[in-house]
């Protein structure tokens, strides 16, 4: 029965869509305003139409209900997702103040200074340093070294390079011979002393004897002094301003203007 009205009502919508056919060909010939009613009367039509052989003929499935969790289950589950929300949000705070407490840190940190500013702090302002060449630039300790090879320590060149960029610096040493001069100039020359152009040959002064290189130091009147012979850093300590004296041991008695390093780069980096 239901088969046999499903096909009368198929045949029915055949025939009502012919008969409107054949309307909306003699609308299109005659188009006026009871004509544009026609046509939205057929579109209603046919839509109403669509939609009704849509719509399923069969029953529908029921969707079984969701259970409604228990009153325990619930609280549970409640309690869980707290827990997780609370963890999540312990972690979260943690990494934010742990990136926070990096930033500050590194805005805190203390700058390292450069060397050039240990060496002008060091110095305390100075513009004029006389210094000897045996131990304290060159690796040889004797006049009598220097007659056969002069060799300018590699750590010592950076440091007198800083020196050099504001400082009057004036090398001098006791030698014995011219052939001892022209080793020390070439050493120098090779290490670079003289590229930075605050240093040039004419400030490395060579003498006979000991009294002539402490005779240069109170010509030049330094505001520095650097020596190895601790005599002479006695007899200078009145009259210049700071000595440094490069010594593996710190003598007895030692001016309080006087300053005590095993090398020359060791005074100054070790800040």
């Amino acid at each position: 029965m239901a088969d046999y009205s499903k096909e009368d009502f198929l045949q029915l919508i055949k025939r009502v869509g012919a008969f409107f056919t054949i309307k909306i060909s003699n609308l299109f010939r005659n188009l006026d305003l009871r004509s544009i009613g026609a046509i939205a009367g057929l579109a209603f039509a046919v839509v109403f139409t669509w939609r009704l052989l849509r719509t399923p003929s069969g029953p529908q499935r029921r969707q079984p209900k969701r259970q409604a969790p228990t009153s325990g289950s619930s609280s549970s589950s409640s309690h869980g997702n707290a827990n997780v929300n609370v963890t999540s949000s312990g972690i979260s705070n943690s990494s934010e103040d742990s990136r926070t407490q990096n930033v500050i840190d590194e805005l805190f940190q203390p700058v390292k200074p450069t060397l050039g500013q240990i060496v002008r702090q060091r110095l305390s302002e100075g513009r004029k340093v006389t210094c000897r060449l045996l131990g304290v630039i060159l690796e040889e300790s004797s006049p009598e070294e220097l007659q056969k090879q002069a060799t300018v320590r590699s750590s010592v060149v950076e440091v007198l390079l800083e020196i050099t960029k504001f400082c009057d610096l004036y090398l001098m040493e006791r030698v014995l011979d011219d052939e001892s001069e022209k080793k020390v100039l070439l050493a120098l020359e090779d290490a670079g002393i003289f590229t930075s152009g605050g240093l040039v040959k004419d400030k490395v002064l060579f003498s006979s004897t000991e009294i002539g290189r402490t005779s240069f130091v109170r010509q030049l009147e330094p505001d520095w002094h650097v020596d190895t012979n601790p005599e002479i850093v006695t007899q200078l300590a009145r009259f210049i301003k700071y000595q440094l004296h490069i010594s593996p041991m710190k003598p007895e008695g030692t001016a309080a203007n006087v300053y005590t390093s095993t090398s020359l780069e060791q005074f100054f980096r070790s800040t």
